[in-house]
C-alpha cells in the first residue's frame, strides 16, 4: 500500500474510530465513512497528497467509493514507482 493511500486510510479511520477496519472494497459513501460535511476536507487531503488540484467539475462519485477506486484514480502512478 502506498504511503498516500495509508494517509487516506488514517484520515478516514481518524474520523470514524468505530469502523475498526477499513477494507479496500468498503463503500465509503454508503457506509458514511466519508460524509458530505467531511468531503471538502477529504478533497483537500487528496490534493495535498497528489500535489494536483481536483476540479469539482471533473469529479466522478465512483472515484471516491472505495479505497481501491481512490488508489486507481489518484495514486496509480505513485504505486507504479
Amino acid at each position: 500500500m502506498s504511503g498516500a493511500l495509508q494517509a487516506v486510510r488514517d484520515f478516514i479511520l481518524g474520523r470514524n474510530p468505530g469502523l475498526g477496519e477499513l477494507p479496500d472494497d468498503l463503500d465509503l459513501i454508503d457506509s458514511r465513512a466519508i460524509n458530505s460535511l467531511g468531503f471538502v476536507e477529504f478533497i483537500f487531503l487528496l490534493e495535498e497528497l497528489t500535489g494536483e488540484p481536483i476540479d469539482p467539475e471533473d469529479l466522478d462519485l465512483n472515484d471516491f467509493r472505495t479505497l481501491s477506486a481512490l488508489n486507481a484514480r489518484f495514486f496509480k502512478e505513485e504505486a507504479a514507482r
